[in-house]
């Protein structure tokens, strides 16, 4: 029952355009106990029906620019590469307090940019 709700509010958060993982990958390291690698695995494996689904609401929604789909899509790709090549090198620990500092990053600039537009 834990996965499914961990499932769910990753799914809600990844279909609004947050990214399901930051949800995914704290619960599964928290909660379950899987370590930062696995998680990390694992949202990326669960990332791929999530974005589907999201996508094709988004594409009937007309809320995709087209235009800017191919540069993101290559510089996507290469950051991907170095980014797993990146990720094997670094312990868990080291990979977990990364992305906890991503987090707050993340969670500061939310809270503190000026969303009045």
């Amino acid at each position: 029952m834990i996965l499914f709700a961990i499932g769910l509010a990753a799914g809600i958060i990844g279909g609004m355009g947050i990214g399901g993982g930051t949800i995914l990958i704290p619960a599964l390291t928290i909660f379950l106990n899987v370590n930062q690698h696995t998680s990390q695995s694992v949202n990326l494996i669960t990332f791929i029906p999530m974005a589907i689904v999201a996508l094709i609401i988004h594409l009937r929604q007309k809320n995709v620019v087209l235009k800017y789909l191919l540069p993101l899509i290559i510089g996507g790709i290469i950051g991907s590469i170095a980014g797993s090549y990146i990720a094997i090198t670094l312990s868990s620990l080291i990979l977990k307090r990364i992305f906890a500092v991503f987090l707050l990053i993340m969670g500061l600039y939310e809270i503190l940019s000026d969303t009045k537009k």
